[in-house]
This record gives C-alpha cells, sequence and structure tokens, in this order.
C-alpha cells in the first residue's frame, strides 16, 4: 500500500472507475444477449434499440473506444440479420 496521500486518494477513485466501467460493460453484454435472444419476437425492436443506446453511451463515456462500439454494433446487426434470412 502506498505511503503517500494522493496515490491513496487516486487508488480509490480507480477502484469506483474500475467497479463503474465493469459495471458498464456487464450491461451492454447483457443487452447485446438480450437482442439476439429476441430476434424474431416482438420486443425485437425494443431490445436492439436499447442495446444500440447502451453501446454508444459506453463510446461516449470512454469506457469502450468508438470503433469497438462500431463493430459491436455491426456484428449484432449481422447477427440478427443471419437469424431473419
Amino acid at each position: 500500500m502506498a505511503n503517500i496521500k494522493s496515490q491513496i486518494k487516486r487508488n480509490k477513485t480507480n477502484e469506483k472507475a474500475h467497479a463503474r466501467n465493469k459495471a458498464v460493460k456487464s450491461e451492454v453484454r447483457t443487452r447485446i444477449k438480450n437482442a439476439v435472444a429476441f430476434a424474431g419476437t416482438e420486443t425485437e425492436a425494443d431490445a436492439l434499440r436499447l442495446a444500440m443506446k447502451k453501446l454508444d453511451k459506453a463510446a461516449s463515456k470512454g469506457i469502450i473506444h468508438k470503433n469497438q462500439a462500431a463493430n459491436r454494433k455491426s456484428g449484432l446487426m449481422k447477427k440478427l440479420n443471419a437469424l431473419k434470412g
């Protein structure tokens, strides 16, 4: 453990940020899984919209890179279109 006061504070904020980022990433994965699970049902559009929203939000907050968000959205759409067709 650090003896320097500023480093102790920094460690606390890093832990908070880590927990917050972990929660957001988990939420994104859950929403993507839900969107795939609801494919072909009447709630498909809502699940897809929510997954896209969570991806965009995570990218705008800097939790994931904007290109990673775009790649995940693209992959999700490909998977959903494959399930339809």
